[in-house]
């Protein structure tokens, strides 16, 4: 089985660029990508249909089965109870994280309308959330028999100990980050 492109792009040109960016001495001191969590909300009160298409939906984007999360809790507000279905999430590793993260940079954002980049903001530790509003945009869903629209949080977990680290370590990946928050940060 031949090694996924990013993987090899990642030995090949960004662990050499972040050497020489951020001045590594060690090689296992560069910061790699970890996990890509997948994780989708539901209604509670919703149809069982709509979260039986939603692990269908995350399946075949992710490339692997989504554990379904259930309620830990009763929430009367929400007419939630506990054990309730609530939402799927897949954990990707390895060679479906590389797979996945090349579908996501290489297809499925350049099809976002009007699209000016991801918002740059971090949290704190080089990791970086993705928010999709529209799952259509994945080739994998078809639009004609998708009713629900539901969105996805994308977290991509790295190494890094800073976010400058983690977001050279992102855009050297291919993520395509918005210039003007990047440019207002150092004016201000």
């Amino acid at each position: 089985m031949s090694q996924p492109f990013l993987r090899k792009h990642y030995q090949e040109v960004v662990v050499p660029e972040l050497q020489k960016l951020h001045g590594y001495k060690n090689i296992h001191q560069v910061p790699r990508l970890e996990k890509i969590v997948i994780n989708s909300g539901v209604d509670a009160s919703a149809d069982k249909n709509v979260m039986a298409e939603l692990v269908k939906d995350i399946a075949a984007i992710s490339g692997q089965k989504p554990v379904v999360t259930k309620a830990r809790k009763s929430v009367a507000n929400f007419k939630l109870r506990e054990g309730m279905p609530i939402g799927v999430k897949v954990t990707l590793r390895g060679t479906s994280m590389y797979e996945f993260l090349y579908r996501l940079v290489a297809v499925a954002l350049p099809t976002i309308r009007d699209f000016r980049g991801i918002p740059t903001k971090f949290d704190g530790r080089g990791n970086y959330n993705l928010g999709i509003t529209d799952v259509t945009i994945f080739p994998e869903i078809s639009v004609e028999t998708h009713k629900a629209h539901p969105g996805l949080d994308i977290a991509f977990v790295t190494t890094a100990q800073t976010d400058d680290e983690g977001r050279d370590l992102l855009k050297l990946f291919g993520m395509p980050f918005r210039r003007s928050e990047a440019g207002s940060k150092t004016a201000a």
